[in-house]
């Protein structure tokens, strides 16, 4: 979030510091009024096409990272569940091991049982 404030920040200070900049240069400049008005149109219109290409570049750059931040989330997402399947197949082996054991414990116990009373 805060690389989008800063990017923000850092391009409404560009824009204002470059109108800024284009008024004082044309007003201290040694032309009639007619001649200032025209180039302050002209750098106004150069200034609102700079500013949309920058936009539209910034949509663009923005576009190709949401999608790459999609595209990692999924892959996450599925070695996530490959990893969740592969353990819990483990843990059903393990567990059908364990039943082994104790089966085999109880029928050892009542062999040893059986055994005892006899």
């Amino acid at each position: 979030m805060s690389d989008q404030d800063d990017f923000g920040a850092f391009l409404v200070g560009f824009i204002v510091g470059g109108v800024s900049g284009a008024i004082a240069a044309l007003l201290l400049a040694p032309q009639s009024g007619e001649e200032t008005r025209t180039i302050i149109k002209d750098k106004a219109i150069e200034l609102r096409d700079q500013a949309t290409t920058t936009v539209e570049e910034s949509i663009e750059k923005a576009e190709k990272a949401a999608n790459e931040a999609i595209k990692r989330a999924e892959a996450l997402l599925n070695d996530a569940k490959k990893r969740a399947n592969e353990i819990a197949e483990k843990g059903q082996v393990v567990l059908e091991e364990s039943k082994e054991k104790v089966a085999n414990a109880v029928k050892q116990a009542t062999k040893g049982e059986a055994k005892a009373k006899s």
